[in-house]
């Protein structure tokens, strides 16, 4: 729709997402300091994401699929761009034209691109996450044998916890280095960055944490929110005492109060699980919010604020492990589940 403007917006701080994509680079002890990129750049706009990254000097982008691909084609020139999960038949057309390289994964994949003469590819390992890749325990060399292996990865399954698991996979990784010859070798995701250099080989992968996720504890006093969530009032009004307040009626006022009605709800990826946990902010006052979180509807408490009215914009509270902690959703959740109706704008 020409020239409309959203009720709801996205500020997105380019300088945070750099800010954190350059301590992740230092800590990660790797040569290179990729960035995970899938599911629209995690809800913020891949191409947005893609381009700042880029002229920051990041050289490694990743993405799930060829749709996702597809849409960056124009940014790929000087980087390289691998898509995750690998090349079905039907992605084969596209594949074999693109300058991103399939990661295969399976076995089947492989034989496709070896059949189809495809060139330079990545190659997927499962070192104990039993998701996509080739089982480390496989004859690899004879399996692999003829592919132009770019980078060789593998996917740390519980590096954001205290887990034996992680230097376990890390010794089979070890294990696949010195048996499958790629020209590097890439293990860490953001937890596994905050894990130490051991972790890095040539290549880190971090992807919650550029978007100001924390995927480990130590990692929180050096990485910076970059999305913050505001919504307009579309109506203020006041309850009185004994009223209740949205579906079900789950908030009774206990009191006369005076609410703020915002254009923000479930279908922008604000969860049902923020009803009666969630709040807005206003010069660092919090406004909570009262009752159930409807589709496209939500009701804060504004009795704290009595000079905010219609056409104000309120900015959701959303610091990602706090919000987290509050709806029971993860931090990619919160941040993948970001709806197609904000406005989304970078300063």
């Amino acid at each position: 729709m020409t020239g409309y403007t959203a009720p709801l917006r996205l500020r997105l701080d380019g300088d945070a997402l750099l800010s954190n994509w350059r301590w992740l680079a230092r800590q990660g002890g790797a040569p290179a300091c990729g960035a995970a990129i899938k599911a629209d750049g995690y809800g913020l706009g891949a191409a947005g994401v893609m381009q700042r990254l880029k002229d920051a000097g990041c050289r490694d982008f990743f993405v799930s699929n060829w749709g996702e691909a597809a849409a960056l084609e124009a940014q790929m020139d000087g980087v390289n761009f691998a898509v995750l999960h690998g090349v079905r038949d039907e992605d084969m057309a596209q594949a074999l034209t693109s300058r991103a390289r399939p990661v295969l994964c399976t076995p089947g994949q492989v034989a496709r691109w070896k059949a189809a003469s495809g060139g330079a590819c990545d190659l997927m390992i499962d070192t104990g996450m039993n998701r996509l890749g080739l089982d480390w325990r496989a004859d690899l060399s004879e399996l692999v044998e003829g592919l132009e292996i770019v980078t060789l990865l593998s996917h740390l399954a519980s590096a954001d916890e205290d887990s034996d698991l992680n230097p376990t996979q890390l010794a089979r990784f070890r294990q696949i280095r010195a048996a499958v010859p790629a020209q590097r070798y890439s293990l860490a995701n953001s937890a596994g960055i905050c894990m130490g250099a051991d972790y890095g080989f040539d290549l880190t992968r971090p992807g919650i944490a550029l978007y100001g996720g924390v995927p480990h504890a130590d990692a929180a006093p050096h990485l910076r929110p970059v999305v913050q969530p505001q919504a307009q009032i579309l109506q203020r009004r006041s309850v009185i005492a004994g009223d209740t307040i949205g579906y079900n009626a789950t908030h009774r006022a206990e009191r006369d109060l005076e609410i703020a009605i915002l254009n923000i709800g479930y279908a922008d990826g604000y969860l049902r699980g923020f009803s009666g946990r969630g709040a807005a902010l206003v010069d660092g006052v919090r406004l909570p919010v009262l009752g159930r979180v409807s589709m496209d509807l939500l009701a804060v408490d504004v009795g704290a604020r009595p000079d905010v009215a219609e056409g104000d914009w309120l900015t959701i509270d959303y610091d990602l492990p706090e919000a987290a902690q509050a709806s029971g959703l993860s931090q990619y959740e919160l941040l993948t589940g970001l709806g197609k109706r904000f406005d989304r704008i970078w300063a």
